[in-house]
């Protein structure tokens, strides 16, 4: 792919914790450069809902000006936004079509047809599909067909999952997209966002779950055999944990976050029973010995909680160990917390890894683009060019030439965090070990089945 042949992308993260605004443009090598990078913290989001409108567009802007402040040469018109929230539900469905002429090929007419028939399905009042994914397809008696088309027969059919959200959640994302000046170009669940940036070919095949950890959500997508088997929003993550800490050590919220990253572990047994974090008294007040293991057991009381939730969902479509060779893929802000790979594989009885977006990105870009919660915003980036690629959506013709800017390259920026952790937490006797972390997808899983049709899951609402 020629550079100046591919449109730049953008994809906007909201989140509880953080919003992201992250432009890309894949290279000659189909790896993504970064053509510019903000966030900002926020504050209008609860559990990955926009509840405050206003703080919201605040947030985005804020986001949008770092991006621009990175690259001035930027224009930014529309992005993809990604939504999650404990509203997102999910159905299987069945559709079959009649043919009118059993010899002919089957037609990518017909598949939209098949498609756009599950539109209709029966949903519950105040609801809106924001996507009809096809698993696999049927024609008459011969059936795990990837791509149907070129088939002839008297019957086509295919299982589809349809993801379901709250008609004012979506539209409260949109109006807040739409105030700050932008136009959203498509919904994307954020999971599944997220498997794009960090799954790939292999995973999908081996059977997989990618729990996507955020400040206000944990979102859920199971893969398996290649196909999209589940996904579900679980409304607990990063944000629960520091309420936690705070209410049950009686400390600020900000210290409460320092405190989880800094000393946090998710599993009590490797906290040192010894070991005591010091918290400054304000106004005269004396200072405070928090144990580091009430907190590890604070921190694990609540990750078991999620990753009980995993289980659950994954018993739910009957899926264990034997289909999941890949395991879990643990990716967003709090995959980063000690000790939760060995947290995961106790709770879950499945290998657990931590997702990187490194796969997709090219080799040159700082560090701070490569950490887990970025997944969710390059996964979107992602979903992007899989539109581009296979024509799903209209693009400009004329793509502006736009450079790497120097501060997205080699050197290492210092990122935003909630607090500064030195201003109020001080530690004695306290040693904590870092965690050793590993490192197609949306092609894969897209090309599958609608390697030649156009899907209408896409389709603006």
């Amino acid at each position: 792919m020629n550079v100046n042949d591919a449109p730049i992308i953008v994809g906007l993260d909201i989140g509880t914790t953080k919003i992201a605004a992250i432009a890309g443009r894949k290279n000659e090598f189909g790896k993504l450069e970064i053509l510019g990078f903000g966030r900002a913290n926020s504050t209008g989001v609860q559990h990955g809902q926009v509840l405050n409108i206003e703080q919201t567009i605040k947030a985005i802007q804020a986001a949008l000006k770092n991006c621009y402040d990175s690259n001035p040469d930027l224009e930014i018109s529309e992005v993809y936004v990604g939504i999650a929230g404990h509203h997102i539900k999910s159905l299987q469905t069945r559709g079959d079509i009649v043919r009118q002429d059993s010899d002919d090929e089957i037609s990518i007419v017909e598949i939209e047809q098949l498609i756009e028939n599950q539109r209709k399905t029966f949903i519950p009042a105040g609801d809106q599909i924001i996507d009809v994914i096809p698993q696999e397809f049927a024609v008459d008696n011969i059936q795990n067909i990837s791509n149907p088309i070129g088939y002839n027969g008297v019957k086509v059919g295919a299982n589809f999952h349809i993801i379901t959200g709250d008609r004012n959640a979506i539209r409260n994302i949109n109006r807040a997209v739409d105030k700050s000046g932008l136009k959203t170009k498509d919904l994307v669940l954020q999971p599944l966002a997220s498997a794009a940036a960090v799954m790939g070919e292999m995973d999908m095949e081996a059977g997989v779950a990618i729990l996507d950890i955020g400040g206000g959500t944990s979102d859920l997508a199971v893969f398996c055999e290649g196909i999209l088997r589940h996904t579900a929003v679980i409304p607990f993550g990063g944000e629960n944990i520091t309420n936690d800490i705070k209410t049950g050590l009686g400390v600020l919220k900000q210290q409460a976050e320092a405190m989880k990253v800094q000393f946090g572990s998710a599993l009590a047994d490797e906290a040192k029973a010894n070991a005591y974090i010091t918290i400054p008294g304000m106004n005269g007040m004396p200072a405070k010995e928090i144990s580091v293991k009430n907190l590890a057991n604070i921190i694990q009381a609540r990750m078991g909680e999620i990753l009980d939730f995993v289980t659950y969902h994954l018993k739910q479509v009957g899926l264990d160990s034997r289909q999941l060779n890949g395991g879990i893929v643990l990716t967003g802000g709090g995959s980063q917390l000690k000790h939760l790979i060995q947290l995961t594989e106790y709770s879950t009885g499945l290998y657990a890894r931590i997702g990187y977006p490194n796969g997709h990105l090219a080799a040159n870009h700082i560090e701070e683009l490569k950490k887990p919660m970025y997944s969710t915003c390059i996964g979107l980036i992602l979903k992007g060019y899989s539109d581009y690629e296979h024509k799903y959506k209209e693009f400009e013709k004329q793509f502006k030439k736009v450079a790497i800017p120097e501060t997205l390259v080699k050197e290492e920026i210092v990122s935003e965090t909630l607090a500064k952790p030195e201003e109020f937490v001080a530690e004695t006797k306290v040693n904590t070990a870092g965690r050793k972390g590993m490192t197609k997808f949306w092609d894969k899983f897209k090309n599958n089945l609608l390697e030649l049709f156009k899907e209408e899951g896409d389709k603006e609402m």
